[in-house]
């Protein structure tokens, strides 16, 4: 099937495209928002069954997806050190001899960006210096967002001084619960004004927001606000990111394209960690998007402990072994 064959991007990582200035909060829109649960879950289980890759198509899909990775540490005990060796890995995922076997040393392939908290921005910028993979710093009182709202403005424009071009801000889930989307839209740009020329992701945290009409109707509010990406979860709920709820995001991002013509972003987050996963939402924004939206600009994926098994893959397709996980430390 070489249709299914993406090609890689190895360009500016950085956002080329027009961004979305918002538009006006429109109620009518979400009060026609109708989503079929049943439906969403059929195609869920289609989907991925009857697209398969196998040989080189596959490590061709892996090698996107590295592309699209948004290489993550986000933990109590991250230290200076430990975010060097995350850069390293974004800087070269994929060790040399397996890049050799590939053929794909001149692509000099790296992660899609770099996502740490505030304190960490300063450690990132100096080991990322010469390169283009971009900085994206959690903000807005990650992961809970439920800090002062003043606090959570200056805490985007602190990151943005530091050096972040992208911020992943947290939205206040209760105004999703009470259907305050008034109260959503203004925080949102209160958020993206904030933000000046850095990107703004909003965070959904889909798992605390109870039904997939709720996720749909949040996703438009956000992007009305001004949102550059939309993502699923800070990866610390419960439920993170799942294929149903992604399908429900995505039409979301058709929808609002088709009306306003502006492309959004989006970004699946939390609890993909095997090569089979990343390919699965590979083929979920190729048959629900398009191919305008591979590539790292409008798609990326919050993971970490993800780039071992892919790199573990691709070695198994030029040696036909697999090794322990050990040989493809994530950092």
């Amino acid at each position: 099937m070489p249709d299914l064959q993406p090609t890689i991007d190895t360009a500016n990582n950085l956002f080329p495209m027009r961004r979305n200035p918002g538009i006006p909060l429109d109620l009518g829109w979400l009060k026609d928002v109708r989503v079929n649960r049943s439906a969403i879950e059929r195609r869920t289980s289609t989907l991925t069954a009857r697209r398969t890759v196998k040989k080189e198509w596959q490590a061709a899909w892996l090698l996107k997806a590295i592309t699209c990775i948004d290489l993550t540490t986000l933990a109590g005990d991250d230290t200076p050190g430990n975010v060097a060796r995350l850069c390293a890995k974004a800087r070269k995922p994929i060790r040399d001899d397996i890049s050799s076997a590939l053929g794909i040393r001149d692509l000099k392939i790296t992660t899609g960006a770099v996502c740490v908290y505030h304190e960490m921005i300063a450690t990132a910028l100096t080991e990322l210096r010469g390169t283009s993979i971009p900085i994206a710093a959690v903000s807005t009182g990650f992961p809970a967002g439920l800090t002062p709202l003043h606090l959570r403005v200056e805490e985007i424009k602190e990151s943005v001084r530091e050096g972040a071009q992208e911020i992943d801000i947290v939205i206040s889930r209760r105004h999703v619960l009470t259907g305050n989307w008034q109260a959503l839209y203004d925080e949102v740009r209160m958020f993206r004004e904030a933000c000046g020329d850095a990107h703004i992701k909003t965070i959904l945290a889909t798992g605390d927001l109870s039904t997939l009409r709720n996720v749909y109707r949040a996703s438009l509010v956000c992007m009305m606000a001004g949102a550059d990406f939309i993502k699923t979860s800070t990866g610390k709920e419960s439920v993170n990111a799942t294929l149903p709820i992604g399908i429900t995001m995505v039409r979301a991002i058709r929808d609002f394209h088709d009306r306003t013509g502006f492309q959004i972003g989006f970004k699946p987050a939390g609890g993909i960690r095997t090569a089979k996963q990343s390919i699965d939402w590979l083929v979920l924004m190729k048959e629900e998007l398009g191919l305008d939206w591979l590539t790292p600009h409008m798609f990326r994926i919050g993971a970490s402990a993800l780039l071992s098994d892919i790199e573990r893959q691709l070695e198994h397709h030029v040696t036909g072994r697999y090794a322990a996980y050990s040989h493809q430390p994530m950092a």
